[in-house]
């Protein structure tokens, strides 16, 4: 059973090598280290560091050591952290220490949610029913916003081979929380979060009118709500159906329908491509939440063409976590891998128990693997519920 922990770069620098495998290994029972190798901006309270208390990470870089032979004629290029330079390239340190340690090894790759490249090429990101830009969201339809992470994703695998690749964001994203200082008056509920969150850009337009979706009349309706909800006093549901009824609680407006009918396929063809131009070597999975269809994922037609998905159940009770595995099982089919990702934060893990709970209804319902989360960001002692949790599906 895949068995991981994910686990930042400089997680590794502060705590060394050996002594985090052992941790992992020994302590938490786990066979995996999945290690971020693309990643955004954040202020992470790291209690496991020596030293860095408070950190900063760089937004929007690569914690490898790209190589450059690929990416001369793109016109997205990633920029390799500066911690790599100064501290060492962790991902190359773990590959190759991989028999000494016994730990697998898993790049988990943020792909479009990059606020750095959304301002250098905001010509390629999100853009909403009004034209504005959502800098922290790269687009799927944009070629060169595809390119980037096809290429990303083959460089990772071909010059690293890692057994197995985890893919965050190769989708659309909401509105609300993925950017810094938000600032939100009105009070938005889900469904105003996911209006202002549908893209209109040009990439869109043009991908979507070649299959004669009608995506001007599609933005004109998401314009209208935008302004309707912008001039109420206080938020109010139009939809109440929203989000159990996926795209049909929008069945009434035939051509917004057609719209998200449609917006899966640039991020369905992503994984695609992404899958194909990477190592053989290396699995190819998804990381997606419940009601992944809001950020544009099909997960059955994404489950076709790369190797597997990993379903975060964030703060679920167990139940609730073993629906949304036996819907992913259904999804995907028997054969492809489904992982369940746990959080291991306080107050939402108040102990052993729960996360023990929630792995096993996990497994019970077919999940193959459980990645916990995240190695540096809690205290050492509840590595100890790790533990706990893998016993409890031995």
């Amino acid at each position: 059973m895949h068995l991981s922990m994910w686990t930042y770069p400089w997680d590794i620098q502060d705590q060394g090598l050996e002594a985090i495998a052992a941790e992992l290994r020994d302590r938490a029972g786990l066979n995996t280290v999945s290690m971020a190798t693309s990643y955004h901006a954040g202020r992470f309270l790291q209690p496991r560091s020596p030293k860095q208390k408070a950190y900063f990470p760089e937004d929007g870089t690569v914690y490898f050591r790209p190589d450059e032979s690929l990416w001369q004629d793109r016109v997205i290029r990633p920029l390799m952290a500066g911690n790599v330079g100064e501290r060492g390239d962790m991902l190359e340190a773990l590959v190759s220490e991989r028999e000494k340690t016994g730990l697998k090894i898993s790049c988990w790759t943020v792909c479009l949610h990059n606020s750095r490249l959304g301002m250098l090429h905001p010509d390629h990101v999100t853009r909403n029913a009004f034209g504005n830009a959502n800098y922290y969201n790269l687009c799927p339809s944009s070629p060169a916003a595809r390119d980037y992470v096809v290429t990303l994703v083959r460089d990772i695998t071909t010059k690293y081979r890692p057994d197995m690749v985890e893919l965050e964001s190769p989708n659309f994203m909401g509105f609300a929380h993925e950017y810094h200082h938000e600032k939100d008056g009105v009070g938005l509920n889900a469904e105003d979060d996911f209006l202002l969150s549908l893209c209109f850009c040009d990439h869109c337009t043009a991908r979507a009118g070649k299959v004669g979706v009608p995506i001007e009349g599609a933005r004109r309706t998401v314009a209208h709500f935008i302004a309707e909800l912008c001039e109420r006093a206080v938020p109010e549901r139009q939809f109440p159906d929203f989000p159990a009824a996926g795209i049909d609680a929008f069945r009434d407006h035939p051509e917004l329908h057609a719209f998200l009918a449609w917006r899966s396929e640039p991020v369905t063809s992503l994984i695609g491509e992404i899958t194909a131009a990477a190592d053989p070597a290396s699995r190819i999975v998804l990381i997606d939440l419940k009601d992944g269809w809001l950020g544009g994922v099909d997960l059955a037609a994404a489950g076709k063409l790369c190797d597997g998905v990993l379903l975060c159940c964030y703060d679920m009770p167990p139940d609730a976590v073993g629906d949304v595995i036996r819907t992913g099982r259904a999804a995907i089919g028997p054969e492809k891998f489904l992982g369940v990702g746990l959080r291991v934060f306080y107050p939402e893990v108040g102990g052993p128990a729960i996360l023990a709970a929630r792995a096993k209804a996990a497994v019970d319902a077919g999940a193959d693997g459980v990645n916990f989360y995240n190695y540096g960001l809690i205290p050492a002692k509840r590595l100890d519920w790790v533990r706990a949790a893998v016993d409890a599906i031995g």
